[in-house]
């Protein structure tokens, strides 16, 4: 089963579900700004994604640049930052099975499902 990470006020993570719906693909919304991702989930997600936990952040995010930007952070920081501030996470991800993207580009999901 096809998840995505959704941020509904996001125009790309809209993008991204309207491309699965029109695709006909069945898939489950995770709205992960309600349901933040634990530290075990993100470390998770990032192995799927195949990025270091510094390629998920947001880091134009005013919350990033006034509270961690510049700053000395472990992976460990990083990923705890993200699930403790889900704002900060990148989206919108996709995950398949094994694998994940940011659909970013929403036409990354082309090859992807």
């Amino acid at each position: 089963m096809i998840q995505v990470y959704h941020n509904n006020r996001c125009g790309k993570s809209r993008e991204a579900i309207q491309f699965l719906e029109d695709a006909g693909k069945t898939f489950e919304i995770i709205k992960y700004l309600e349901n933040p991702p634990t530290v075990k989930e993100l470390a998770l997600i990032l192995k799927k994604l195949q990025y270091q936990p510094i390629d998920l952040v947001r880091q134009k995010e005013k919350l990033w640049i006034e509270n961690f930007k510049g700053k000395t952070l472990t992976d460990e920081d990083i990923i705890k930052a993200l699930s403790e501030n889900p704002i900060l996470i990148e989206r919108p991800i996709v995950i398949l099975e094994d694998k994940a993207i940011v659909a970013r580009p929403v036409e990354k999901l082309n090859d992807f499902i």
